[in-house]
C-alpha cells in the first residue's frame, strides 16, 4: 500500500503527540515530534542564558544557530523516540513547565522555524510519517494526504497537563499551568510567521471529551480512508 503524509496540528495540550505516536507505531510509520525540536532550541537558548523572564536575545540565538544539532533516538524500553540536543538526552529537561514559558516566543523567530522546516521537510520527504506540530499542514506539508486538527478547551488541557506535570514530580500549580496554556495559545496564533490556524481541509477534532481510545480510533478511521483513497 502507498504510504501518506499524516500531518496533526493543533493547540498545546491537546494530545497531538500521544495520538500520532500511537498512529505512527500501528502503520510502522516514521513519528517526528516538531514540538520538541523547538521545545530543543528553546533549552539551548535557555542554557546560554539568551531567554529568562526579563530578555530574549534574539540575535545571539540566531547567529548560534549553526551549533544546533538536534536528533531523536528510538528507546526500545520507552517505546518511542527521545529528542537529543548536540548529542545530548535533553528528552526530560525540554518537557518542564519553564521551557513551555519560553518555546512559543522562540518559535516566533522567522530563522528559528525556517531552519526546522527544512529539517522536518527532510525527514518526511519519503512520506510514511506522522509529523504533529503548529504549522505542518499549513507549512511543512501543504500536500499531506491527511490533515488533523486537534484542539479542547483550555481548562480541559491545563487539568491534563497539570496531572502530567504532578505525576513527574514537577512543583507547580494549576493556575500557573492554565496561564501558561492560554498565553501559549495567544502567542502560537498570533504570530507573524507561521501562525497556528486549521488548514482549510484539516478534519477538526475536539477532543475535550473523547478518551484516549476513543480519539485513536477516530483518528485510525480517518488514517484508513486516506490510504484507501491513495492506493
Amino acid at each position: 500500500m502507498q504510504k501518506i503524509t499524516i500531518a496533526i496540528d493543533g493547540f498545546s495540550s491537546t494530545g497531538k503527540s500521544t495520538v500520532a505516536k500511537q498512529i505512527a507505531k500501528q502503520l510502522g510509520y516514521i513519528y517526528v515530534d516538531t514540538g520538541a525540536m523547538y521545545r530543543a532550541v528553546t533549552y539551548f537558548a535557555m542554557q546560554n542564558k539568551y531567554i529568562d523572564k526579563s530578555h530574549f536575545d534574539i540575535e545571539a540565538l540566531v547567529t548560534s544557530l549553526h551549533n544546533i544539532q538536534i536528533s531523536f533516538k528510538f528507546n526500545e524500553n520507552l517505546g518511542f523516540a527521545e529528542v537529543y540536543l548536540n548529542g545530548i538526552n535533553i528528552e526530560k529537561e525540554v518537557r518542564t513547565l519553564e521551557v513551555s514559558s519560553f518555546v512559543s516566543q522562540v518559535a516566533t523567530v522567522p530563522e528559528v522555524r525556517y531552519q526546522l522546516v527544512k529539517q522536518q521537510q527532510k525527514m518526511g520527504k519519503d512520506k510514511g510519517v506522522v509529523m504533529d506540530g503548529r504549522d505542518i499542514g499549513t507549512v511543512v506539508f501543504p500536500e499531506a494526504e491527511l490533515k488533523i486538527f486537534m484542539t479542547a478547551s483550555a481548562e480541559t488541557r491545563a487539568t491534563r497537563r497539570f496531572k502530567e506535570l504532578s505525576e513527574r514530580g514537577d512543583n507547580v500549580s494549576y493556575d500557573e499551568v492554565l496561564h501558561n496554556v492560554k498565553e501559549r495559545d495567544y502567542i502560537d496564533s498570533h504570530r507573524a510567521d507561521s501562525p497556528l490556524v486549521k488548514a482549510s481541509d484539516a478534519i477538526e477534532i475536539d477532543n475535550s471529551n473523547l478518551s484516549l481510545q476513543e480519539q485513536f480510533d477516530k483518528i485510525l478511521q480517518l488514517v484508513n480512508t486516506a490510504l484507501k483513497a491513495n492506493q
